[in-house]
């Protein structure tokens, strides 16, 4: 699947974006440098975000279903084990069966173009193709669904719109680093989890920060807008965990924006899942990982409540993915290298157990 056919925001400073920002230096170089950045918001900005559609947009799902299969937020107990099982139910296959109808029989994603080894476009691939984790996922979805894992067309989703997206029907689901929780799980239907991880602490090397703790007193934080790590900043504050003179105010429609206010020195931290932090630590040395994981966090590919033949199917995918080693060839491949220290493998190289309500 070409990248054309899904937006595709620039990547955070390295190659040569890096070696411009070590060349500016001094006040014309501040100049130049804001001018840069400007420039590349509002390339990101302009690029198109959302896709024409044709006569044949996303499945919407069985909206008229009086029963709702995902549980209620306020009934949440362990959000990742909420999901249905793979096994076929009595309702029929609405959802599948409109994505098959199309007369552009292809499945549409909301992902991530901009997240190194997740979901990018790698600009020394002369395919043009995005890659990573998750597109791999989506490829074997739409395999399974449509009989060819190229069936698919990519929309970029920034994070603060992954909801607003499937419930508009803008996309058939979403696979984009989408943490299960209790709030969501009332928004949206989650597939089992695919990839367990936890926030975790982003800073430069220099930095005195040791981690989610009394040493980001006084210091400026970035997460992402709607993001899990908003919400822990935000407990954390609440709780005492973190001091109250914790700036968290900052927060960015897309994770990566907060690797570049980063880089520019405008925060003096970021906070993100541990998979996405360790990524962006491999596309700039001169950050890293500051104290270990302080969370829980589970992915899951989110879909349209009601769209429970869907939901099925994806958890039908899901198993086999596992059990044929499709996961941990993918993870092998785009993972293993910046989560796993030598012999020492990440708790996340193993994918979670799945549970079913």
């Amino acid at each position: 699947m070409n990248a054309r056919d899904g937006a595709v925001f620039p990547r955070a400073m390295t190659g040569p974006w890096r070696s411009l920002r070590t060349g500016l230096r001094g006040w014309g170089g501040v100049g130049a440098m804001a001018l840069l950045v400007a420039l590349t918001v509002t390339f990101a900005l302009l690029l198109p975000v959302a896709q024409l559609r044709g006569e044949d947009g996303p499945a919407t799902g069985s909206q008229g279903l009086a029963r709702v299969s995902q549980a209620k937020a306020e009934d949440c107990e362990n959000p990742q084990d909420q999901s249905l099982s793979p096994s076929g139910g009595t309702d029929g296959t609405p959802t599948v069966d409109a994505i098959k109808a199309r007369k552009d029989r292809r499945l549409i994603v909301g992902v991530d173009t901009n997240s190194y080894r997740w979901g990018y476009l790698d600009p020394n691939n002369p395919s043009g193709e995005l890659e990573g984790f998750d597109i791999d996922l989506v490829h074997r979805i739409a395999e399974d669904i449509l009989g060819d894992r190229d069936a698919v067309q990519f929309k970029a989703i920034p994070t603060s719109r992954r909801v607003e997206a499937i419930q508009k029907g803008e996309v058939d689901m979403v696979v984009r680093t989408m943490t299960i929780n209790c709030d969501r799980i009332g928004q949206v239907a989650f597939s089992a989890p695919y990839f367990v991880t936890g926030q975790q602490v982003l800073a430069p090397k220099t930095s005195k920060i040791t981690g989610f703790d009394k040493t980001l007193a006084d210091q400026k934080v970035c997460s992402a807008q709607g993001s899990t790590a908003y919400d822990n900043l935000e407990a954390g504050r609440k709780s005492g965990d973190l001091p109250d003179s914790t700036d968290i105010t900052t927060t960015v429609p897309n994770q990566l924006d907060c690797l570049v206010k980063l880089q520019l020195g405008e925060v003096d931290a970021v906070v993100t899942d541990g998979a996405l932090a360790a990524s962006q630590a491999a596309q700039d040395p001169t950050v890293e990982l500051k104290g270990g994981l302080f969370t829980d966090e589970y992915y899951g590919v989110a879909m349209k409540l009601g769209s429970d033949d869907l939901v099925r199917q994806v958890n039908r995918t899901l198993e086999n993915y596992v059990e044929d080693g499709g996961w941990k060839a993918s993870y092998e491949k785009w993972l293993h290298p910046t989560m796993d220290q030598g012999d020492k493998k990440s708790a996340s190289a193993t994918p979670p157990d799945a549970k079913y309500k």
